[in-house]
């Protein structure tokens, strides 16, 4: 294994430590490294939270910031966060308005926010992401999991919430957005956790695992590498007969690597899922390319479609000032 590391044991902190230094003038980082939070928050604005485990950057702490999130909290390497670092997040960033949490739906992540929310003194409401049509459960959730349709759920809340809608509506919208949203994986190759030390599982030269969760879960079935053209295909094609749009509908279509898969590739995946969307009588009228919800070094990517409604365009489009994303500002 060759990693930039000092000791897998430092690793976090040091990482933790490095993106609030680099983003200063965006974050603060919390005490005891239990969140992130916006350098500058909004009276009366409804806060926004989400968090998950390490290993998936830039998601979720590169998305706090003017437009997205007001604090995300960071949990061990592909391990949810703690109801206390939950919680500190949000009396960080309550500003009179309560808070809505963003949660991808595994297990962890689920009963810890719960747990959070809970003992917030009615503070929060839930949004739940579970756009994965690759699987219906996994070792890490119940149902569907939530992995890169979440991006889209935290950037049309965070919108909104920017604008000074109320906690209700936030929750109804974020709802909303997630029904309308469907992704699915394909991985090359594994990803390999620094304190294991080896691949978390094997591929043969030519096999690929085709519908693999963002924490290398497996998917749908193991198969033989086949061309760009034919992977999309697949993936696509899942994703429309489980959305089933109208024709005509338009939609936001976000291709994400998973850390080890150049932007070469990603643009070229890009370009195969929009003529097959387009063919299907779906229009991409927003995209974003770019590793954006990672598995760590795994090579594979991801497609995600989200519907777009009459305001979910515009709330696409208002600024966004994060570490990872950044438009119209």
């Amino acid at each position: 294994m060759k990693k930039f590391l000092n000791s897998p044991q430092t690793m976090l902190d040091e990482s933790f430590d490095g993106f609030v230094a680099a983003h200063s003038d965006i974050v603060i980082g919390g005490e005891e490294r239990k969140f992130v939070r916006r350098r500058t928050l909004t009276p009366g604005k409804v806060g926004l939270v989400s968090g998950g485990g390490s290993g998936h950057e830039p998601l979720h702490a590169g998305f706090v910031g003017l437009g997205m999130l007001d604090a995300a909290c960071p949990g061990q390497i592909f391990t949810s966060p703690t109801p206390d670092q939950m919680l500190a997040a949000v009396e960080a960033v309550d500003q009179g308005g309560g808070v809505v949490l963003i949660v991808k739906n595994y297990e962890g992540d689920v009963m810890n926010f719960e747990m959070a929310a809970e003992v917030s003194d009615g503070r929060c409401v839930t949004v739940l992401t579970d756009d994965d049509v690759a699987v219906e459960s996994s070792t890490y959730s119940t149902g569907r999991r939530g992995v890169a349709g979440t991006l889209i759920v935290e950037k049309l809340v965070g919108a909104a919430a920017q604008a000074g809608m109320k906690r209700s509506e936030l929750q109804a919208l974020g709802q909303g957005v997630n029904r309308r949203t469907r992704s699915m994986g394909v991985a090359l190759t594994s990803c390999t956790v620094p304190a294991a030390g080896k691949p978390n599982f094997e591929l043969g030269d030519n096999e690929i695992e085709m519908g693999v969760g963002i924490h290398g879960e497996p998917g749908r079935r193991r198969v033989a590498l086949a061309s760009a053209h034919a992977l999309v295909e697949e993936m696509v094609n899942a994703i429309l007969v489980d959305l089933a749009p109208r024709r005509g509908s338009e939609a936001i279509l976000f291709v994400n690597g998973f850390g080890g898969t150049p932007l070469i590739e990603l643009y070229l995946l890009y370009h195969e899922a929009a003529r097959i969307i387009d063919a299907a009588g779906l229009k991409p009228a927003r995209s974003l390319v770019g590793s954006f919800v990672t598995s760590l070094d795994m090579a594979g990517a991801s497609i995600t479609v989200s519907l777009l409604d009459d305001g979910a365009a515009r709330l696409w489009d208002a600024p966004v000032h994060t570490a990872a994303l950044r438009w119209g500002v």
